[in-house]
């Protein structure tokens, strides 16, 4: 799971001490979702959609779809889908087919075994995010001073004292034990800025600047370059606890962002440019967001998604699992040229909730970078299922 650009330009969403979803790795931390557990897409409404020769795939697009499908494979042959569209036995003939396929036939094979479907009324709004890369240093020296944390072992979840038995439902809050045996809430980011974990936590790299290292945060994973040129990929471990506050939101509320003389865009570059600009206010700005994300070390190459695969730029797409199976082919015809194309669902994120809502990858560099910063586009989706599945749920032409 990550947490996403998106979130950055939103609005506040839970107080402290309550369970947030969080990016990019995967996750231990989990929260309530934000629709009721009911719903699903089969409660949205499932429609057969266009042939799939009515979408228009090109071969390069579904090349590396394939791709990506395939290392999603052992995940949809084993997991419970829980927006009720598919079924394991539903992948496994797919997944065989998917394994043995000549690449250069790539677009045949989503032709040969995939229905089209639409979930809801169809309409898609679809974001960005990528995988950033920012100075950094495997150990504290001039100029690199921003300490990256593992998860702290005093981080539990526990009950409050003061919450009665009848009310402890799901699962407890994040938080810590003080020395008077108490639970109480974690630090916040300003406690930690501020030293609270000093030799309390494991410091796994040290960032060099502190407003590129808390849009890493947001992303949820990232990588980080020494001088010397060793390249560390970190993906998130947990999480606080506290609060969660989209600046970008707080900005647009105090009049910061938009268009006029004075006022900054309303994107990642722009929240980063008032930031530097006003160095006082935007720290006091960056504390509003309570939050803080530990990290941990990756292999491979690439960010995990929520399936335990690597994320794929331009390829990989973050949607809600109630409403698509992640693992799944989604067909995304937006009004950004860029973003239209075949996608696989392999990610989830805090504010992807809801059918049709989907979160575009566009891997790491400046060109990602500017782009997923930029992203917002509308139109419509499909959700690719197998044949039998798209069979099996009765799906009617619209």
């Amino acid at each position: 799971m990550r947490l996403l650009l998106g979130l950055a330009l939103g609005l506040a969403l839970a107080g402290c001490g309550r369970i947030i979803p969080q990016a990019t790795a995967s996750t231990p931390v989990v929260a309530a979702p934000a629709t009721p557990l009911s719903a699903n897409a089969v409660l949205a409404g499932v429609v057969l959609g266009p042939t799939f020769a009515a979408l228009s795939v090109s071969e390069a697009d579904a090349r590396p779809a394939l791709a990506s499908f395939i290392e999603s494979c052992p995940a949809l042959v084993t997991r419970d889908d829980a927006s009720g569209l598919t079924v394991p036995d539903d992948w496994r003939k797919v997944c065989d087919e998917a394994r043995g396929w000549p690449r250069e036939r790539s677009r045949i094979f989503f032709a040969s075994q995939f229905q089209p479907v639409r979930i809801g009324d169809g309409r898609a709004f679809a974001t960005g995010y990528f995988e950033p890369e920012i100075s950094g240093s495997r150990t504290a020296r001039p100029g690199f001073t921003v300490p990256v944390y593992a998860v702290p072992s005093d981080l539990v979840r526990a009950w409050p004292d003061d919450v009665p038995q009848a009310e402890r439902n799901g699962r407890p809050p994040l938080g810590r034990y003080d020395q008077q045996g108490r639970f109480v809430l974690y630090h916040d980011r300003a406690a930690i800025e501020d030293g609270a974990l000093a030799g309390k936590a494991e410091v796994i790299a040290w960032a060099a600047d502190p407003v590129e290292f808390f849009f890493l945060q947001i992303q949820g994973s990232g990588r980080l370059r020494t001088p010397e040129g060793e390249v560390i990929r970190i993906g998130y471990a947990g999480q606080n606890g506290c609060e969660y506050v989209g600046i970008g939101g707080v900005m647009r509320e105090r009049g910061l962002l938009g268009d006029g003389p004075g006022k900054y865009p309303g994107s990642m570059q722009g929240i980063m440019a008032y930031i530097r600009e006003n160095p006082s206010e935007g720290r006091a700005l960056m504390r509003l967001n309570k939050s803080w994300v530990f990290f941990r070390e990756l292999d491979g190459d690439g960010p995990l998604g929520a399936l335990g695969v690597p994320v794929r730029g331009r390829v990989s797409v973050a949607a809600d699992p109630a409403y698509v199976p992640l693992g799944a082919p989604v067909w995304l015809d937006l009004d950004r040229q860029e973003a239209s194309g075949l996608w696989i669902a392999q990610d989830t994120g805090g504010a992807i909730k809801g059918a049709n809502r989907f979160d575009t990858f566009w891997g790491a560099g400046e060109d990602a970078r500017v782009i997923a910063g930029g992203m917002s586009g509308r139109g419509q989706a499909y959700v690719l299922l197998p044949s039998a599945a798209a069979a099996r749920l009765g799906t009617r032409t619209p």
